[in-house]
């Protein structure tokens, strides 16, 4: 089969196109025909070497978690899927220890075809292409755990912190899906964009504390952080309880009593995000679709910063 791989770690990793033997196909696990893969910041962070500390990396690594596609095979003892069934998921392997349940990289999704857990996946959303479900897997199911793990309830109020970027603009549709106030950070430039998915904008940087309380006076029940910059303390001193501060980059953040998130694959909650795109209330913005050979130039436009929506790579 055809994948994209790297041998090391670079900060500019040679990713190239190469065959490789067909995933074997574990009790547990479906094979899946890749329609179209998802592009994350965290595929070439890893490739970078950022994430050694907590993940089991074996070189050859083919890239990527998010995955759209149709069931070609179904491996012993699994009941859940057959063959010809369109599927879409968080594909991140369990691995032995250090990395414990965080996973293990090797066999990621940029390839014509993934072994997957079934526990990775749920039917895909009927109303999203493959393009488009390949963009929601890990970005919203990290915005929606961001919002169900600090125990937000409806009726309570949120600050979204970069709440126009992938994760975040997720995160308030989410967020206004489940019932919630959202205030969101973004520049000046995003506000209408906000104000369309459901938020009320304020700016990010110096004096976000003062802006945030104008609108919010008593300030809000929790503070998800999707960017990661530091503002850890300002997010606590604007929440009613400290602990309900959820940074998913501020790798310090739990010495400072914030709730760190490492999003988990989860069948339940990706059924619930598919309900949420075929009810309409989640949309998928796909900012380019490149072929599975230009994964190099999707990484480019990824590492920019510059793209607002998903980027994904179709096979």
């Amino acid at each position: 089969m055809k994948a994209i791989a790297y041998s090391a770690y670079a900060t500019t990793p040679e990713i190239r196109l190469v065959d490789l033997p067909q995933p074997k196909v574990a009790p547990g696990e479906v094979l899946v025909r890749v329609r179209a893969a998802g592009v994350n910041p965290v595929d070439w962070k890893i490739a970078a070497g950022h994430l050694d500390q907590v993940l089991e990396v074996r070189h050859p690594v083919i890239p990527g978690w998010d995955v759209a596609g149709v069931v070609e095979a179904v491996g012993p003892d699994t009941f859940d899927y057959e063959v010809g069934d369109e599927v879409y998921g968080y594909v991140r392997k369990a691995g032995a220890p250090p990395s414990g349940s965080w996973g293990r990289v090797e066999l990621g999704t940029y390839a014509e075809l993934v072994s997957a857990p079934v526990r990775t996946l749920a039917r895909k959303p009927r109303s999203l292409t493959f393009e488009q479900a390949a963009g929601l897997p890990l970005a919203a199911l990290t915005a929606y755990q961001s919002l169900t793990r600090v125990g937000l309830k409806a009726g309570e109020s949120v600050l979204i912190h970069s709440a126009a970027g992938g994760t975040g603009s997720f995160g308030v549709q989410i967020a206004v899906a489940l019932g919630l106030r959202v205030i969101g950070t973004a520049g000046a430039h995003n506000h209408d964009y906000l104000r369309s998915l459901g938020a009320e904008p304020v700016l990010y940087g110096e004096g976000l504390a003062d802006r945030v309380r104008a609108p919010a006076p008593e300030g809000v029940d929790a503070g998800p952080d999707f960017y990661g910059d530091g503002v850890v303390a300002t997010l606590q001193s604007l929440v009613k309880e400290r602990g309900r501060v959820g940074p998913i980059a501020d790798y310090e953040a739990a010495a400072q009593g914030a709730h760190q998130l490492w999003v988990r694959p989860d069948t339940a909650d990706l059924t619930f995000l598919s309900e949420l795109a075929d009810a309409g209330k989640v949309t998928v913005n796909v900012a380019h679709a490149l072929p599975l050979a230009e994964a190099a130039r999707a990484w480019e436009l990824s590492t920019s910063g510059r793209t607002r929506g998903k980027i994904v790579l179709t096979v």
